[in-house]
């Protein structure tokens, strides 16, 4: 592939990262404000029928809207770190910052995912799945690309 191929190529898996730390931060920023609105009723009915035989107490939903709130909070958190590896990665096109955001993906998803099917939490394991599909490639590759331009450039 030209080096200008390469190059622009790179601009835009890079820009597809930022745009997924973006997601992230408007989610977790959304969630605690949204977390109780009808929209998420049957979210929520999934959730309690997979910890509750019959019809869930009404403190259980209060603590369920709580903790996706809380939830929130912390996506938000986590996208800013991610936001500023994908920066250190992208401006000094280091491999290790790409490394580290694998990584992250790589020991989250899986524990993320056996917990929602030991709970039969479908939703989660769908989005779950979705988040991997759409980073892990991408990180991949940025990966690869920077690892082999930082060994020729130490050649």
């Amino acid at each position: 592939m030209p080096k200008t191929s390469i190059s622009t190529t790179r601009t835009w898996v890079v820009r597809w990262m930022y745009a997924a730390a973006l997601v992230h931060f408007l989610v977790g920023a959304l969630l605690p404000w949204v977390a109780n609105f009808a929209l998420f009723n049957s979210y929520h009915q999934g959730i309690e029928t997979a910890f509750w035989s019959g019809l869930a107490p009404v403190p259980a939903r209060a603590q369920q809207v709580w903790w996706l709130a809380l939830f929130g909070a912390t996506v938000q958190c986590l996208s800013l770190w991610m936001w500023a590896l994908i920066r250190i990665g992208d401006t000094q096109k280091n491999s290790s910052a790409w490394g580290w955001l694998i990584a992250g993906l790589v020991i989250w998803a899986p524990q993320d995912m056996l917990i929602s099917l030991q709970a039969q939490v479908w939703p989660h394991v769908w989005a779950d799945g979705f988040a991997l599909a759409s980073m892990l490639p991408p990180l991949v590759w940025l990966y690869r690309h920077d690892r082999t331009t930082e060994k020729t450039k130490h050649a």
